[in-house]
């Protein structure tokens, strides 16, 4: 396999950034992964990492080297992700459980798979045009596919996610067979509370990455103003199965071993993480922007 990644994390006019994103892959299959961790209850980006470090650990376990079933893993990885975050409180007597959303997509065998649970989404694009989006958990989103006006009083309200007292909604999606060229995103709901779908499918799918998704974010930004949201956006574009060609500037797995397996996931294992372990923001935020610079530099070169 072989594609183009470009990601950027900002916290926004928040304290801390509570989301988290993240990619693994082995020599025939990759994983991308988004969470939000929720506001209004204790530890949201630990609910976040918690979620992405569950879902890197079980891809690790059963990617061997691809899943021999994409949409069982989604379903029973989330469903995992949940039930950590539940043991997570218990263990250490929290009055309210960490809770997050999340959104993660298997691309495999030429195919895309995904997953989400709460209102991060997934945008599908190809050739400029729209194929596939999540649709949010959210009481909005339910009212309109109802038929009925938008609830504005619950318009941010979700009814599911990932640490609540009940069972967690998870909608699970594909196959969808990829084309070369195609993109794939992935954002929190700063992203997307903010900037319309019209703008973000023009943005993604007719400029190149390392250009329109720094831009995207920073208009995001710009519209949410002083006390905007955390905005993430993990986006990606298809580059085939096949060996990669000599002008390719994307990643490519098939140098690993078929036994090997990368992650930009932390890896610590989920017994051995302490409630006051944080990540530091501005140590994130200067990673990114170190490695998008470079990547930025190298589609410059190429253009």
């Amino acid at each position: 396999m072989r594609f183009g990644v470009f990601q950027v994390s900002r916290k926004g006019g928040r304290e801390k950034n509570e989301d988290r994103m993240g990619y693994c892959y082995t020599r025939d299959a990759v994983m991308f992964a988004l969470a939000d961790g929720m506001g209004g209850h204790p530890e949201g980006e630990m609910a976040a990492q918690l979620a992405l470090q569950t879902l890197a650990s079980r891809f690790q376990l059963l990617a061997k080297p691809r899943l021999p079933d994409p949409s069982a893993f989604l379903r029973e990885s989330v469903m995992l992700a949940h039930q950590e975050l539940l043991a997570y409180a218990k263990g250490r007597g929290l009055a309210d459980t960490p809770r997050t959303t999340v959104v993660v997509c298997i691309c495999q065998s030429g195919a895309a798979y995904w997953a989400h649970c709460g209102d991060s989404r997934l945008y599908i694009l190809r050739e400029s045009e729209l194929l596939a989006r999540t649709r949010d958990h959210s009481y909005t989103e339910l009212q309109e596919a109802l038929g009925r006006g938008a609830d504005k009083v619950n318009r941010n309200v979700l009814f599911t996610c990932l640490g609540s007292p009940g069972r967690p909604m998870i909608d699970i999606q594909g196959p969808l067979t990829l084309k070369v060229g195609d993109r794939l995103m992935l954002c929190s709901d700063g992203l997307w509370s903010q900037v319309q779908d019209g703008a973000i499918i023009d943005m993604i799918g007719a400029r190149n990455l390392p250009d329109a998704v720094p831009d995207l974010v920073e208009l995001a930004l710009r519209q949410g103003g002083a006390r905007s949201d955390n905005v993430t956006v993990l986006a990606l574009e298809w580059e085939g199965e096949d060996e990669p060609a000599p002008e390719s500037e994307g990643l490519s797995t098939r140098s690993l071993h078929e036994s090997a397996f990368a992650t930009t996931i932390q890896s610590a294992l989920l017994e051995q993480v302490e409630p006051k372990v944080q990540l530091d923001d501005d140590e994130i935020e200067r990673a990114v922007e170190e490695i998008n610079a470079t990547i930025k530099r190298v589609a410059q070169k190429k253009g």
